[in-house]
Order: C-alpha cells, then sequence, then structure tokens
C-alpha cells in the first residue's frame, strides 16, 4: 500500500485512491461486459458492479506501490 499522495496542499490517503481507480476500472469492465452481453447471465448486476470493486481494491491496494 503506498504512502499518502500530496497534491497541492491536500493529502489524499491511499485507500482512497485506489478505490477511484477500481471504480474506474469496474466501469471499463462492466462498459466491455455489456457490449459482449456478459450482464444477462449476471442475476443482480448491482451486486456485481460492487463486488467487483471491492476485487479491485483488494488487487490495486495489494500490488499498487508509489514510492
Amino acid at each position: 500500500m503506498p504512502s499518502e499522495v500530496v497534491i497541492g496542499e491536500i493529502y489524499f490517503p491511499p485507500l482512497l485512491l485506489a478505490v477511484l481507480v477500481s471504480y474506474l476500472a469496474t466501469t471499463i469492465f462492466s462498459f466491455v461486459g455489456n457490449k459482449i452481453g456478459i450482464y444477462r447471465y449476471i442475476a443482480v448486476p448491482a451486486i456485481f458492479e460492487l463486488s467487483l470493486v471491492v476485487i479491485f481494491v483488494g488487487v490495486i491496494s495489494r500490488y499498487w506501490n508509489l514510492v
């Protein structure tokens, strides 16, 4: 997990940045999945997208190292 990121004089916690990046990745994945037609096999798309955000946050916070 990276340390705090400073933009100007504002400190951003690393988990907030991981959530933002994972939300963008989920949005892209959902857009592509909708074009392919994967969403017709998913019963509750909202819970699926929320679980994707959680999975991406875990992966990004585990392997994302900003030095």
